[in-house]
């Protein structure tokens, strides 16, 4: 059996499926790209039959992404299967992901189809799938809660109509790391033909145990896991991959498995992923959260002073955290500035560098000490920004505690300055009034998320916010860095509203 376990990363597809988010598709590609960085070895871009917007975004990543398979998710019709294919035809390495249930309780309330009729959907969907590709991994939705016998039976038939990945999902969050391996076990010793596929799994957290079953179900002879960036999904989430992955090379004296993840880029790729989505990573965090590595205990401190490795089985550098914390200052150069951004992992365009010099020499004008995190956030904030229909020219604020808070704004549109005012019940709910009454939105604040990236009176904040305009379902998420923390939140709301702008036209 081979010691490689391969990283099949679905942020872009059941990740997107979190409540609240929606990612457009540049922001699909941003991500798509990080993930190729990474080190992951396939991309599910998406279930392509749903819209257009994700066929779009299917498309776009496999047009984009090279040296990684894509995948596309289609249920076991022929419908799905084609709409799947075209999404995907343009990539060097596409992979068609078709599923159905196999649990009687989905068969019986779900799907209302018998045992003989989902083998035979599943057997169909392979084989049409087949056409298009030789990568067809099939995915038994709700496998750990379905009889075994009959789950064996279903594999071996479909890794003879050509499946070369089998997928044995707990799609629910059901099952516990030592049952779920013996599961496995049992999947793989009843399967015949089994040795012609990888076995993969999809772990779902809704106990708390999606990481915990994934690397017990490796253990067992599992060669892929499926899983998210910061563990995002529908409900309680997926597996974290990243969890998933240093589990593994921090116990390799347990399971003696690889896999091709470039740790370095772990911490980026959460970041990246959090600011895109609008889902905080926890402070608690395994990995990658902000106490991760932080030490408040007396005790504890003293050990990591006399040998890191008493309290800390993890260098966070390994991560791509770096311990470098004071970087640059308000004289710092262009050239010194492209080079920390370079070990950061940022590789910048001209154009883009001169943009970021020029914010990166306001905030060093406002604030004594630029950490490594300013710097990053200051990046991303800028590097990210879609096309702006509005662009924040000014506001002015008139707040306290015997006044009525009063906002005056200022936006760019085009070649003109538009201006209006309004009140509100504080200064951001002020300046929020007055933006939709230039924009002539009508929007509802769905999230207001606040968090300063250091320390001190002068740390750059860093500020969230999900709106839902009038007439749409989707869900548009806005990101504002700024020390200033009435300057993010506007940043914030536009940015929010010019990605909704985005989407219409």
């Amino acid at each position: 059996m081979s010691n490689r376990v391969y990283i099949f990363d679905t942020t872009l597809r059941d990740g997107e499926q979190s409540p609240g988010v929606s990612l457009n598709i540049n922001e699909k590609l941003q991500i798509a790209r990080q993930l190729v960085r990474l080190g992951v070895d396939i991309i599910e871009a998406g279930f392509p039959i749903t819209s257009p917007g994700d066929f779009a975004a299917v498309q776009a990543v496999a047009r984009e992404v090279r040296g990684i398979t894509v995948a596309g998710l289609a249920r076991a019709n022929f419908k799905d299967i084609d709409r799947a294919y075209e999404a995907l035809k343009e990539a060097e390495q596409a992979r068609i992901h078709t599923f159905i249930a196999t649990s009687d309780i989905h068969l019986k309330y779900k799907l209302r189809k018998d045992r003989e009729q989902v083998l035979e959907a599943a057997v169909a969907a392979v084989k049409h799938a087949k056409k298009y590709t030789s990568d067809v991994e099939f995915s038994a939705e709700d496998a750990s809660r379905s009889d075994i016998d009959y789950l064996s039976r279903v594999f071996a038939e479909v890794i003879k109509a050509g499946a070369t990945v089998i997928n044995i999902p707990d799609t629910v969050g059901y099952t516990t790391p030592e049952e779920y391996a013996q599961f496995i076990r049992s999947i793989m010793e009843k399967t015949p033909g089994i040795e012609k596929a990888i076995v993969s799994v999809h772990c779902h957290d809704d106990l708390g145990l999606a990481v915990a079953n994934s690397l017990a179900a490796v253990g067992a002879g599992a060669r892929q896991v499926e899983g998210t960036i910061n563990g995002i999904g529908e409900r309680a989430g997926n597996a974290a991959l990243e969890e998933v992955v240093m589990g593994l090379y921090t116990r390799k004296d347990r399971f003696g498995l690889t896999t091709g993840f470039n740790t370095k880029e772990i911490y980026r790729t959460s970041r990246l992923v959090s600011s895109l989505t609008g889902m905080p990573v926890q402070p608690n965090k395994a990995v990658v959260g902000k106490n991760a590595f932080a030490h408040e205990s007396g005790i504890h401190q003293d050990g990591v002073l006399k040998e890191r490795t008493t309290y800390e089985i993890m260098n966070p550098e390994m991560l791509g955290i770096s311990s470098n914390n004071l970087v640059l200052g308000k004289h710092s150069g262009r050239h010194a500035f492209r080079e920390r951004l370079s070990e950061l992992g940022f590789e910048l365009s001209d154009e883009e560098l001169n943009l970021a010099f020029a914010r990166f020499k306001a905030l060093a004008d406002k604030k004594k000490e630029i950490t490594d995190q300013d710097l990053q956030a200051l990046v991303e904030d800028e590097i990210r920004q879609i096309p702006e229909t509005y662009v924040l020219e000014y506001f002015h604020i008139s707040s306290g505690t015997s006044v009525v808070p009063t906002a005056t704004v200022g936006l760019r549109v085009g070649g003109e300055r538009k201006e209006d005012a309004a009140c509100g019940d504080g200064p951001v709910d002020a300046i929020y009034k007055t933006i939709d009454k230039i924009t002539g939105l009508s929007c509802t604040l769905v999230l207001y998320a606040i968090n300063a990236i250091t320390g001190g009176t002068d740390a750059l904040g860093d500020v969230t916010v999900k709106l839902r305009c009038e007439g749409r379902e989707k869900v548009y998420t806005g990101r504002g860095v700024s020390t200033d923390v009435l300057e993010a939140s506007a940043k914030a709301y536009v940015n929010a509203v010019n990605k909704l702008m985005y989407d219409i036209h």
